[in-house]
């Protein structure tokens, strides 16, 4: 399945971040098991411009996709009201005998947009739709750009009545990003803004707001013809616009950038060509992670996020207070599989990898949102010999999943003595919970430095023993914190390597 990869693949100041890398071992997900959202003999597919293709908020949940059961492409939508639980039927909002294609998906309060390219034209074109009673009907087609060249690679941001839209656009005779907003909820647009002006092509952007401000990015070339990633903000709502800044700056190529903002800290992934240990000689797509902690002003160093040099690609950010969820897709098993990697402190320090699927085929082109902390994920998947849409839930975004192992209660928070100890590569950490607490339990290495977060989210009260493989790490002393309901206890444990 590799081919249908590289088909795609081609289609397509200064801060300093200290990131964690940990290969995936084992964790305590409440991942829930897959759930198909499309049943039929057709193929169908998600974005594959890493423009989002689900949506949430509070217990609603909306998947956009491009589905070909109707002999051509069309756009689908399909809503969940129960935080992802279960879903409703299909419903079709294209009907036309053109081509339409590569859809995005925003939500804000009971307003459901969507944007996809369409070739009703003769050319491909930006269209959209909405919902404004949570996606239960639906408006008619809007057209939101019309020149003769093509239009391609939307994606759209929403923000109470503020919409926005990005798109790659031809008009000029290259390749530029141009830019469009409604001010009531897409009731009524804007002209065009074009927000690259060179003569090297630009392509895939992406874009998120928080209040006034407005971030885009995107990949483009005019440094050595390698695209690199570039980002640009306005702070008056998309009416003026700050200098192009360009993000990374290696030989190899950088695209495929995805972005998400919570407050002022803006999170940006994409895929590198670098190789895996950060240097400029071409290798693995890798996935590389970059933020910015005063809304854009300044960046922090690249950072990979996988540890080794497996091919990774089309990653999805999504960031909620200091949460940060990432997903992407990589074949370090033989075949694309979707993993997960989730920061709980905005971004400086990275959990282990977590693998969401296990098929027999490819799974790809992965998307990703959060809502009141649950994490939906979506993606095409074709271990049923085509590509079918396939959802994940997290309904807490924690990695734990721990299960009491005593019936009963404690009298008092306790953290155990780890066993065995000294070890190699594995041990336990008990720790005892009298009442229902936020748990937090983090791993640090002998100079204090954060390691590795094993638990932090709510449990029950109960005992619970975890399990930790420090298999990827150095011999030595480390260290142990719990802290639960004003409770802090820290005990000293020994890797013999």
């Amino acid at each position: 399945m590799k081919t249908i990869i590289s088909i795609f693949l081609f289609s397509f100041l200064v801060l300093t971040v200290t990131v964690t890398i940990f290969k995936y071992t084992e964790s305590y997900a409440q991942w829930q098991a897959d759930s198909r959202l499309t049943n039929d003999t057709a193929s169908s597919f998600t974005s594959t411009n890493n423009a989002w293709c689900i949506a949430s908020t509070g217990n609603f949940v909306y998947a956009s996709w491009e589905d070909r059961r109707d002999g051509n492409s069309e756009i689908y939508h399909k809503r969940s009201t129960d935080g992802g639980a279960t879903w409703g039927a299909d419903t079709r909002l294209t009907n036309n005998a053109s081509i339409s294609q590569h859809p995005s998906i925003s939500v804000s309060g009971t307003i459901v947009h969507v944007v996809w390219e369409d070739t009703r034209d003769g050319n491909l074109e930006i269209y959209y739709k909405r919902s404004t009673n949570s996606g239960v009907s639906w408006s008619t087609d809007t057209r939101l750009t019309n020149n003769p060249d093509f239009s391609i690679d939307p994606c759209i941001s929403s923000s109470g009545q503020d919409v926005r839209v990005v798109w790659r656009d031809d008009r000029e005779g290259n390749s530029g990003i141009y830019y469009k907003r409604s001010t009531d909820g897409g009731a009524s647009w804007g002209a065009d803004t074009r927000l690259t002006d060179t003569v090297s092509a630009s392509q895939k952007p992406a874009i998120c707001v928080s209040g006034s401000v407005v971030h885009v990015a995107w990949a483009d070339s005019r440094v050595g013809n390698a695209f690199k990633i570039y980002y640009k903000r306005s702070t008056d709502g998309g009416v003026t616009w700050g200098a192009d800044t360009q993000l990374t700056n290696l030989v190899t190529v950088s695209q495929s950038p995805c972005i998400s903002v919570s407050d002022s800290v803006v999170h940006i992934v994409w895929n590198d060509e670098r190789s895996g240990d950060n240097n400029e000689q071409g290798g693995y797509f890798n996935i590389f992670y970059k933020r910015s902690t005063d809304g854009g002003i300044t960046w922090s160093t690249d950072a990979p996020l996988i540890a080794s040099n497996v091919y990774s690609l089309y990653p999805s950010v999504a960031s909620s207070g200091q949460i940060v969820q990432v997903i992407w897709c990589d074949d370090r098993d033989g075949n694309f599989e979707i993993y997960n990697k989730r920061s709980t402190n905005g971004g400086i320090n990275w959990g282990p990898d977590t693998r969401l699927t296990n098929a027999f085929d490819d799974s790809i082109y992965p998307s990703v949102s959060i809502s009141n902390q649950a994490v939906h994920v979506v993606w095409i998947d074709h271990r049923d010999g085509n590509f079918e849409i396939y959802y994940k839930r997290n309904p807490t975004g924690n990695l734990v999943g721990l299960v009491n192992i005593n019936s009963e209660i404690p009298e008092k928070f306790h953290l155990f003595q780890n066993y065995p100890n000294p070890f190699n590569p594995g041990t336990k950490i008990r720790f005892e919970l009298p009442v229902s607490s936020n748990v937090k339990l983090v791993i640090y290495d002998v100079l204090g430095k954060e390691v590795e977060t094993l638990i932090d989210g709510e449990l029950s009260a109960g005992t619970y023993e975890p399990k930790w493989n420090a298999e990827k790490l150095s011999g030595g002393v480390y260290f142990y914190k719990l802290e639960a309901g004003g409770f802090v206890s820290t005990k000293k444990m020994v890797l013999i390597k």
